[in-house]
């Protein structure tokens, strides 16, 4: 307990009148001490008035896990304790990260009712919350004194990549099985597997006619090829600094792993193999390739370890330890991003090699401060010079990508909100292909 400033001020008011009355009668000395008496007696009887501490009942509720993008309430109830009147509370979240001060947040315990108070979280980065304590505070009727109790909490919350968005957009795709029940479908399409002969027909492509058999029947007939499954995929996350942009509000690395999970959860229903391999500096984490819808559920702890690293990416390292880690031909996916020539050099030169082995599609998220600069309308010279110079990183990184596409190297390069359609449909025509 201790004095609000209210009180501080009634007291601080009787100083000059004590002494003013002082100076002009000095045998009015006892009423300068009858008012200062006063003052206390307001602020005991305020403090008597006021709920006690030992009557405080409070209970928090926090959910355990939250995704990304996705809104939650850490929610504070008060019991009643029986008392008659109305109690002003106010509430502030200790947590880690820190809360700042405009997140306090009032209440009141009135009557026959519980008080409650709710605190919003929105994450932007996956990790861990922890709910250390709430600090409760309440004044007393006249406002002189007022009560500070800290009530720990001791809750966490873990910050996980959104997979609502899988859910929602693997809907549609899988729309057809949905209404017509579960089957196994035969994708046909340019893979290697041999699925069945049919007449030729103006269109098809000559590549595919067996000339052993129309001899034989006297007629042309084309080969006809069923997309293969049980390939391998593994998603490579660069988890450097470069990652860490915040686009739409999360980090680049973020709309990757939406992205990648929504292609991971496509392709265990089609009975590919799917794993993760994150790293930066150094090799971060790698889950290897898993078969089964069931997977999904590990594929999702893997990717929400993935940490947030202010280091550059030794792509050399990294691409070259994935390389010896993959026994057999795969679909590598590598979600990344570069600005300067020494690094795309370094970076073109270890695609080169795994490369020889492996399908690789790189992918890029446009929109950076490089396009920003590019777009935005100039208003000083500055604007202009700062330009000029991001078109040149901008063509250069253009360069990079025809590179690449000359190695084989699959690239996209797309907005962050359309990256997931983007890969999707890369995928499906890598398939179609029989290209893995």
């Amino acid at each position: 307990m201790r004095p609000t400033p209210r009180a501080v001020a009634i007291f601080a008011a009787g100083v000059p009148l004590a002494l003013f009355m002082v100076i002009y009668n000095p045998g009015l000395w006892q009423w300068s001490l009858g008012y200062a008496a006063l003052a206390f007696i307001a602020i005991a009887g305020d403090a008597a008035l006021a709920m006690p501490r030992r009557l405080l009942r409070l209970t928090a509720q926090a959910p355990e896990s939250l995704q990304i993008g996705e809104v939650g309430a850490v929610t504070v109830t008060i019991a009643n304790p029986g008392r008659a009147g109305t109690t002003a509370f106010e509430l502030l979240c200790e947590r880690q990260p820190e809360a700042s001060p405009e997140e306090m947040v009032r209440t009141q315990l009135r009557p026959g009712q519980d008080a409650q108070a709710r605190f919003p979280l929105a994450p932007k980065r996956r990790g861990r919350i922890s709910i250390d304590a709430i600090w409760v505070r309440w004044h007393g009727p006249l406002a002189l004194v007022e009560f500070v109790r800290r009530v720990e909490i001791s809750r966490s919350i873990d910050v996980v990549p959104n997979v609502r968005g899988v859910r929602s957009s693997t809907l549609d795709f899988f729309s057809r099985e949905a209404l017509f029940g579960n089957k196994v479908q035969q994708e046909k399409g340019e893979g290697s597997e041999f699925d069945a002969l049919r007449d030729y027909v103006p269109g098809l492509d000559s590549r595919f006619i067996d000339w052993k058999h129309s001899a034989r029947h006297r007629k042309l007939l084309c080969k006809e090829f069923r997309t293969e499954r049980n390939h391998q995929i593994i998603m490579a996350f660069d988890t450097g600094y470069l990652m860490l942009e915040p686009v739409d509000a999360i980090t680049r690395l973020d709309h990757a792993i939406n992205a990648g999970l929504i292609l991971a959860w496509i392709s265990l229903h089609g009975g590919d193999l799917v794993g993760t391999y994150g790293f930066d500096a150094t090799v971060r984490q790698y889950l290897g390739p898993i078969r089964g819808i069931s997977s999904f559920a590990r594929i999702q702890r893997a990717t929400a370890e993935l940490g947030y690293h202010h280091q550059e990416t030794n792509f050399t390292l990294g691409l070259a330890e994935l390389n010896a880690r993959l026994k057999r031909r795969a679909l590598v996916i590598l979600f990344t991003d570069f600005v300067d020539t020494i690094t795309a050099e370094l970076l073109i030169e270890s695609m080169q090699r795994i490369a020889n082995r492996h399908v690789v599609m790189f992918i890029t998220q446009r929109g950076s401060v490089l396009q920003r600069a590019v777009d935005a309308a100039p208003a000083t010279f500055a604007d202009v010079a700062q330009a000029v110079i991001a078109h040149d990183f901008l063509r250069e990184r253009s360069i990079v990508f025809q590179r690449l596409e000359r190695l084989g190297v699959h690239c996209l390069d797309v907005p962050s909100r359309g990256l997931s359609v983007a890969l999707v449909n890369r995928y499906l025509l890598i398939k179609k292909r029989g290209l893995i």
